[in-house]
This record gives C-alpha cells, structure tokens and sequence, in this order.
C-alpha cells in the first residue's frame, strides 16, 4: 500500500513537473483542474508575483502611513451600517497578498533546481528584513514580532521534511510539530495558522478546487484573503518574463526595501 502511494505520488509529480518543460509560450494541459475554464487561465508566475508585491504593497502603505493620517481613516461610504475608509479598503486588498506567496512558494518548490539555496535565500532575506521591518512597526531596530519571511521559510522546510521523509510518517510528524512550535514561539507575520495556512496550499497542490474551499475555511478569520483564489487559479503554468537571478533577487529585496521606504517616508517626509 505504501509503495502504491509512493508512485501515485512520484507519477503526478512527474506530470505537474512537466508543465515548466518545452516551448514556456504554449499552454499546457498537464496543470491541475482549476476552478475557471482554461481561457481565463492566463496569469503566468510572473503576472502572479507582480500582483503579490502590488497588494502587499497597498496593505503596508495602508499599515504604515495611511494608519497615522486621519483623513484616510474617515468612511467614504457605507454597506449598511459597516463604513469603508481609505485605510480599511487598502488593508483589505493587502489580506489577498498572503495566499499568493503561499502559492508561488509551493511552485517554487515543486520546480526549483536547488531547494537547498531557495531555502538560504529565504532564511538570509528574513534576516535582512527584521531591522526594516522592526523600524516601520516602532520606528526603533527592536519588536516583538519577526516578518513573514521566516513564515516562509519554516514552510518551505516542511515541504523539504514531508518529501524526504515520504516513507515514514512518524518522522513527518515530528517535523511538522517541530516547525509548528517554532512557529509558535517566533511570532512570525501570520504566525501559526500561517504556517499551517502553508502546509494546506501543499497537501491540496494537485486538488485547486479543493485547495480553495480548505485554505478558505482556515482563512475565515481574514475572509478577505480568499479572493486571492480567484488570481490563483488563473495560473496557466509558466513561468512568464521573471529570468535570470537579477529580477529573481528583485522580488527578495522589494519587501525589506519597501517597509524602509514607506517607514523613512511617514516619519521624515510626511512627519507622521
């Protein structure tokens, strides 16, 4: 029985995989179903990435700046008695950020070339992330909280320890529960349920339509975030125009970048 699953697996794998292989231009069949029709499955990798940093970047701007301007946090209209200010609108857009780089980062793992470097970097750009991002929450280098790279990269480690340990369960277990606790105590970005948040964008990589209704029902407390899954099942599979490590490195530096932008902004230029 446990040589059976092994190859279900290694063969969906085999057929996932071959999405990235061939022309990058044609359309492949080998993707999982999605929710949509394949004529709306036109947002590559690429366009996905560009959407994350662009809703993520909304959400801090709305975090870090608009949080401080009283204007932007008086209602510009109402559904029945809920008012929806500037600031409100641009941290519900922000929640759809989350469960793209979820996505993008099982892809990343499904088709990189040395997990063990994708995880480096990860682990490297958390690093370099904590002083901005501990600057744009108290305009001082110390808070309580770490960003969501490690969030990330303690996902993407238990992607690692589920494969390599595809043949013995306990040990999965053991790992999962390791990272979770580390989790637990990092009080990284999104923190535990985040993790766990990960671990479902996994377990459901082959399964979009059953990968949307579970992430949806974790993510109840941030329902805003599901309508990211309408973006991710537009995926059509290739990779788009991001090449080469200069752009790949790119989308690293944006997130430390831009916290101490948007943090040297609100304080120094905007003197809020």
């Amino acid at each position: 029985m446990q040589s059976v699953k092994i190859t279900v697996e290694k063969s969906r794998k085999l057929m996932y995989n071959n999405a990235e292989r061939g022309d990058n231009s044609k359309m492949t069949d080998n993707l999982p179903r999605s929710i949509w029709p394949a004529r709306f499955q036109i947002l590559s990798g690429s366009a996905l990435k560009l959407l994350a940093i662009l809703t993520m970047l909304i959400d801090h701007t709305g975090f870090i700046i608009l949080s401080k301007c009283p204007g932007a946090m008086q209602p510009l209209f109402y559904l029945g008695e809920k008012g929806f200010s500037l600031y409100r609108i641009s941290r519900d857009i922000g929640r759809m950020a989350f469960p793209i780089y979820a996505f993008l980062l099982v892809e990343g793992f499904m088709h990189t070339k040395n997990r063990k470097m994708y995880a480096w970097s990860l682990f490297l750009f958390a690093c370099i992330s904590e002083l901005p991002w501990n600057y744009a929450h108290t305009y001082t280098l110390h808070y309580e909280k770490q960003n969501v790279f490690f969030t990330l990269f303690l996902g993407f480690m238990a992607y690692c320890a589920l494969e390599y340990f595809w043949e013995n369960q306990r040990m999965q277990l053991l790992c999962i529960l390791g990272l979770f606790t580390v989790s637990w105590y990092l009080k990284a970005d999104y923190g535990w349920k985040g993790f766990i948040f990960l671990l479902i964008m996994y377990w459901f990589r082959y399964e979009k339509l059953v990968q949307a209704v579970v992430g949806s029902s974790w993510l109840y407390y941030e329902w805003k975030a599901c309508f990211a899954y309408i973006f991710i099942n537009m995926y059509n599979g290739k990779r788009g125009f991001i090449k080469g490590k200069a752009l790949k490195y790119f989308f690293y530096a944006f997130y430390p970048v831009h916290l101490l932008l948007l943090a040297l902004i609100c304080r120094y230029v905007l003197l809020l």
